[in-house]
């Protein structure tokens, strides 16, 4: 029987025993994060020096990037550095900033794909208001709401967790910190309260998803009614990739937090894990500018600058 206080740090659950395995980790795991930093910090610097991508939609990518960096930064090194040193612990106080920032992240991650869809929306459906509705001030306002929300809602659930008894050990069956490892932990019906709280949290979810599709629904509408082809390949270019990585972060993540038990193993966590930690973070910035020609160009500049500076 252990007691929470007595816990000073947390056991994370390995990829795998085998040595060279984990070295085969730990290269794979470094050239993702390599490749999500290389990515999303080349949009975060084109959107900030060229000044024709000063537009609410480049603004929620940049703050999309920034996200995501955090995101992986926050799992992924210290997974890598496990595995590089043979190890599966976590302090306890490691695990509570993990936890903090993981619900953090992913919760300004979700309001802001919302933004994101109304902004294509306004965009494609009320081109003459765009001004109007999603002007700079608008813009910095939603952004700041949804990292102000995302904070109060991490600061809330990190509290209420860390805050019951754990008498059940301090081995998680998950790579990082997260919240239903540690209830899994507890031994005090106060359990059912941080539940409740993550039952608003899915709802919350699933409603931020249903506009999502809705504002889809009326932007395919209208995109279809355009009578140029050009003009409507140029609208699903700039709403494609949103959609994409809408799909992407949603189904990983509510598949991995409501998939049923019968169907729940150790390894199938991990892979699952992976798929929403580790994999849009990276493929992210991929899947914006691959469909999208104003980013590409901008990008080809930034580049093109920076080839002729050096």
């Amino acid at each position: 029987m252990t007691n929470s206080s007595s816990i000073t740090q947390f056991l994370l659950l390995a990829f795998t025993d085998t040595r060279e395995l984990q070295l085969l980790h730990f290269w794979l795991f470094l050239g993702i994060y390599l490749a999500a930093l290389l990515g999303n910090g080349l949009i975060i610097t084109t959107i900030a020096c060229d000044r024709h991508l000063h537009t609410p939609m480049y603004f929620f990518l940049f703050n999309l990037s920034v996200l995501d960096l955090g995101f992986i930064t926050t799992t992924v090194p210290n997974s890598m550095a496990n595995s590089l040193w043979d190890t599966m612990d976590i302090s306890y106080t490691g695990c509570t900033v993990q936890l903090f920032l993981l619900a953090f992240l992913i919760s300004v991650e979700f309001l802001l794909l919302t933004i994101m869809s109304y902004d294509r929306y306004v965009a494609i459906c009320k081109p003459l208001h765009y001004g109007t509705l999603l002007g700079s001030r608008a813009c910095v306002h939603m952004a700041a709401a949804a990292w102000a929300s995302g904070f109060l809602h991490a600061l809330l659930h990190t509290a209420n967790t860390f805050s019951l008894p754990l008498c059940k050990g301090n081995a998680l069956d998950q790579f990082f910190c997260e919240i239903p490892q540690i209830l899994k932990l507890s031994c005090s019906h106060s359990y059912l309260r941080e539940t409740g709280f993550l039952v608003v949290g899915v709802l919350v979810v699933f409603g931020c998803f249903v506009f999502i599709i809705l504002s889809y629904v009326q932007i395919f509408r209208a995109v279809l009614r355009i009578p140029s082809e050009q003009g409507r390949h140029k609208a699903f270019s700039t709403c494609l990739p949103h959609l994409v990585v809408v799909s992407l972060f949603v189904s990983t993540v509510m598949f991995s937090h409501l998939k049923p038990s019968s169907v729940s193993s150790p390894s199938l966590d991990l892979v699952v894990s992976v798929l929403y930690s580790v994999v849009p973070p990276a493929m992210n910035p991929l899947i914006y500018s691959m469909r999208n020609q104003e980013l590409r160009d901008a990008l080809r500049k930034v580049m093109t600058r920076l080839f002729q500076t050096k």
